[in-house]
């Protein structure tokens, strides 16, 4: 699969959009698993008696985590020949398997996310401050549009290291850019894999569309990331590449 381009663009952007990666059968499966974790957060937010939890706001935004622990079929997309070649175009010849999370946006009115890098999070959230940069895939489920608040990037922001993030009161959102930081707008088709640096500043506008805007999130680390103090095991890491051989099969 030549990703010699994204690869050029991601080493001197911290950005690359790979078209189509996930089109197809991946896409359905996605899809498919998607409200499920909707209504798992809807019933976490019940059992707490609240409408917000963490940065998961009912009805206008949701972040629900850790999926695949839970539907393992999700492990067939994580684990897929095409994502270990986004990895290896990417982060190289080793790569980890790390995280993954649904982010659906609420119609007319889902909230945005403010500008941070996801390394930003790992150390706001109490993860180690000397992490190496770590792989995000993007993954939109449905075409994701400036209306319906598709991620914005700032090119060549990963070049920089980890930024001081500010807690946000009322939105819980991590801040690690003022909010009038020019980005480029990527709007990508469902199936579209937009991958980015842990360290590239991004966000993402409110949907003031009519319909949900669903993404499947999937992250993978060069090594394995252990916390502060204790050198747990961070989230996880199931090897994809070794030494560039695909060595998990989803």
């Amino acid at each position: 699969m030549g990703f010699e381009q994204q690869s050029r663009q991601f080493t001197e952007q911290g950005y690359a959009v790979f078209p189509g990666a996930l089109a197809g059968d991946a896409l359905n499966l996605l899809r498919r698993e998607c409200d499920a974790f909707v209504a798992r957060e809807d019933a976490r937010m019940d059992a707490a008696g609240v409408d917000t939890l963490g940065i998961s706001h009912r009805g206008k935004r949701y972040f629900a985590n850790e999926c695949q622990r839970v539907a393992p079929e999700l492990r067939r997309v994580l684990f897929s020949p095409v994502m270990a070649e986004i990895c290896r175009a990417t982060l190289g010849d080793d790569a980890y398997f790390f995280f993954d999370q649904y982010v659906v946006k609420g119609p007319e009115g889902g909230l945005p996310f403010s500008w941070h890098q996801d390394s930003g999070y790992v150390v706001g959230n109490g993860g180690p401050a000397d992490h190496a940069p770590y792989l995000t895939c993007w993954c939109p489920l449905d075409d994701a549009t400036e209306e319906n608040g598709t991620v914005r990037l700032i090119p060549g922001s990963h070049r920089n290291g980890i930024r001081p993030h500010d807690r946000q009161p009322g939105s819980n959102d991590l801040v690690g850019a003022p909010a009038d930081s020019e980005g480029v707008l990527v709007e990508a088709k469902a199936g579209d894999v937009v991958a980015f640096s842990s360290l590239t500043l991004h966000a993402t506008g409110a949907n003031r569309s009519d319909r949900p805007r669903r993404v499947y999130l999937a992250q993978y680390t060069p090594e394995a990331m252990l916390d502060p103090g204790t050198r747990h095991l961070r989230r996880n890491a199931i090897p994809i590449l070794r030494h560039g051989e695909r060595v998990t099969i989803g």
